[in-house]
């Protein structure tokens, strides 16, 4: 008792609602006017094991959707409406840790509509759904050795089937490395997409010591916070749900400096690769959170080369 789990455990909110289909919704909310026809009452069934209860029971016809709010569905509704004024494209964020690819990754998800992949999140939802590809990614995890791409692309082509992805992708830690990208150009490719932003979040590595050791992280939504540059309403908390932040166990100054050395012997050379297909944005991230997120805002608006 008093471990976390309650606080970890899967909650219930209106991002969860992205995941269905327009046509989902709207069938709920048909069943849902039918419904108030019906008269309202309590009923028991009593029975012996095995006499009909489960078959006779209530079904969930919608998956969950009959546990949201009748104005959770219409506010979800509206929000897609919007979400068709939007430009769709597949966007990626290149930088390294504690540069604010995740202060601003939430903000241009709903800012375009589109879904956020971030390539380790992605591998553990896939591990934890038992998917044919998570098993893959789970036995390859066990043995220690790195993932491999095509299997990381994969993952990708099979988050492009959900409803959140269909106006297109926020990718965060993928591509790292020129043939990385190359193979994302060729899936992208396959289905008559194309990468049409990327965004480099620039900061000095002296600034990035003081960002990540002060870094706290909101664990089921992904909400980054710091406690000095970006400190939540009340302290430790998240500001959305109010539950526990966390400070991740790699945030610190000596796992930084392996980090960005990898960083910058590989993930550097991508930005060559982008530049010269001129879908490249340089940010200096190291301004106040509002200035970036406005000149990535100019840049998302900013017309799609063809």
């Amino acid at each position: 008792p008093g471990a976390g789990k309650g606080t970890q455990g899967p909650r219930m909110s209106q991002d969860d609602l992205r995941k269905y289909k327009v046509d989902d919704l709207f069938t709920e909310l048909k069943r849902r006017a039918v419904c108030m026809t019906k008269p309202a009452m309590n009923v028991i069934m009593v029975g012996p094991p095995g006499a009909g209860k489960g078959t006779q029971g209530p079904r969930m016809s919608q998956d969950d959707l009959r546990k949201y709010k009748v104005d959770d569905l219409f506010t979800e509704l509206k929000r897609r409406a919007v979400c068709m004024t939007k430009p769709a494209m597949n966007v990626i964020m290149v930088g390294p840790p504690g540069a604010g690819k995740g202060t601003q990754g939430p903000v241009i998800r709903d800012e375009l509509c589109i879904c956020h992949l971030a390539t380790g999140d992605l591998l553990r939802e896939a591990v934890a759904k038992g998917t044919e590809l998570g098993k893959k990614a789970k036995s390859v995890m066990e043995r220690g050795d790195l993932v491999s791409d095509d299997l990381v692309i994969g993952l990708f082509k099979e988050q492009m089937q959900n409803p959140e992805c269909e106006r297109g992708m926020l990718l965060d830690g993928f591509p790292r490395t020129t043939v990385q990208a190359e193979k994302l150009d060729g899936m992208f490719k396959d289905v008559g997409r194309k990468v049409d932003k990327v965004i480099e979040f620039k900061v000095n590595d002296e600034v990035l010591v003081e960002r990540i050791e002060g870094r706290r992280i909101h664990q089921a939504s992904g909400r980054t916070y710091h406690v000095k540059f970006n400190p939540p309403k009340a302290e430790g908390l998240d500001d959305v749900t109010g539950e526990p932040l966390m400070q991740r166990k790699d945030d610190t100054k000596e796992v930084l400096e392996k980090r960005l050395g990898a960083y910058h012997s590989q993930t550097s050379p991508i930005l060559s690769f982008y530049q010269n297909k001129g879908v490249l944005r340089s940010v200096d991230a190291m301004q106040k959170m509002d200035k970036v997120k406005g000149e990535i805002h100019s840049f998302l608006y900013e017309p799609i080369k063809k």
